[in-house]
C-alpha cells in the first residue's frame, strides 16, 4: 500500500488543484506585501531550476548539438532514472503546440517510490533517447531541485531527488508567468555557468521576436537593436527563433559544463553521477 507515491491520476488531480494557486503565487511574488508571505515557497535550495539549450546547434564544419550532449552524459552517469510517459503541465493545459508524451525525468533513488502508471524505469541508452527526442521537439531541458515535485509525485528523501524537466513556453510551470516575478523566483532560476548569449547588431533587425519570446523578460530592444539583459538565463531560445541568426551562445568546452552541472546538482541534493572522464 505504501510501497509508491501517488498514481497518475491522484497526482493530476492534485496538480490541476493546486495549477491556479502556484500561478497566482508567481504573478504576485514581485507585489508589495504579498511578496513577503510568497516568496519563501521559491526559496533555494528547496527550489533551483538550471535551463540547459538542448536543441541548440552550433556552429562549425561539423554541426553538434553540445548541450544536449551534456544532458545525454548526465543522464547516462547517473544510475537511476525514471521516465513519465506524459508531460503533466502539457497535459493539462492540452497543448497542441508542444508534444505532450514527452515526459520530465526523475533521476535518484527515491525513483522507486515513482509509481508505474506515471511510466517506468530507465537503461541509460533510453533515457539518452529520450533526450534527444525532447531537444528534436523544441524544448528546453531544465534540470530542477525543487520541493513540488517531491510532493506531487510522493518522492522521499528530497535531497537525493532530481528531475530535468523537457519544458515549453506555453505551459511549462516553470517557465510561464516569468515576467514579473520575486526576488527569491528570479534567483531559484539559475543561469549555468559556461553559457553565455549574445547579439551580433550587424545581423540584427530589431523586429522584436526574442524581446516577445523571452520568458524572464531579458531581451530588450535599443536603438532599433537587441540587448541581452543582466537577468538572461541562458536558455537559447532567442538563438533557436532568430530569423536572422543574430542571437548566438557561447558554451564552454564539453567537459567543463558537465562539470559544472553536476556541482549545480550536488550543491543542492545527492544524486551519484560519475565524474565525466
Amino acid at each position: 500500500m505504501f510501497k509508491f507515491g501517488p498514481d497518475t491520476r491522484l497526482t493530476r488531480l492534485m496538480v490541476r488543484l493546486s495549477w491556479p494557486l502556484i500561478k497566482a503565487g508567481k504573478k504576485l511574488s514581485a507585489v508589495p506585501v504579498f511578496k513577503t508571505l510568497i516568496n519563501p515557497f521559491f526559496a533555494c535550495p528547496l527550489n533551483e531550476v538550471t535551463a540547459v539549450p538542448i536543441g541548440y546547434r552550433m556552429e562549425s564544419p561539423d554541426p553538434v548539438v553540445l548541450p544536449c550532449r551534456v544532458v545525454e552524459r548526465l543522464v547516462a552517469a547517473v544510475p537511476d532514472v525514471f521516465i513519465m510517459s506524459a508531460c503533466m503541465c502539457r497535459t493539462l493545459c492540452q497543448c497542441s503546440d508542444y508534444l505532450q508524451d514527452i515526459g520530465c525525468m526523475a533521476l535518484g533513488s527515491p525513483v522507486s517510490r515513482m509509481h508505474p502508471s506515471h511510466g517506468h524505469r530507465a537503461t541509460s541508452s533510453e533515457a539518452v533517447r529520450h533526450v534527444r527526442r525532447a531537444a528534436r521537439a523544441g524544448l528546453v531541458a531544465d534540470v530542477t531541485h525543487t520541493w513540488i515535485d517531491a510532493v506531487a509525485f510522493g518522492l522521499i528523501p528530497f535531497n537525493k531527488l532530481m528531475f530535468i524537466c523537457f519544458c515549453d513556453d506555453c505551459c511549462c510551470i516553470f517557465r510561464t508567468h516569468m515576467r514579473r516575478r520575486g526576488p527569491n523566483l528570479d534567483r531559484a532560476y539559475k543561469r549555468l555557468p559556461g553559457i553565455s548569449v549574445a547579439v551580433d547588431p550587424e545581423r540584427c533587425d530589431g523586429c522584436g521576436l526574442c524581446v516577445q519570446r523571452c520568458f524572464v523578460g531579458a531581451m530588450v530592444l535599443r536603438g532599433g537593436r537587441v540587448q541581452v539583459g543582466d537577468s538572461c538565463k541562458g536558455c537559447g531560445r532567442c538563438a533557436e527563433i532568430c530569423p536572422r541568426q543574430a542571437v548566438s551562445l557561447t558554451v564552454e568546452n564539453e567537459d567543463a559544463l558537465v562539470r559544472r552541472l553536476l556541482e549545480r546538482i550536488r550543491a543542492v541534493a545527492d544524486i551519484q553521477a560519475e565524474e565525466p572522464t
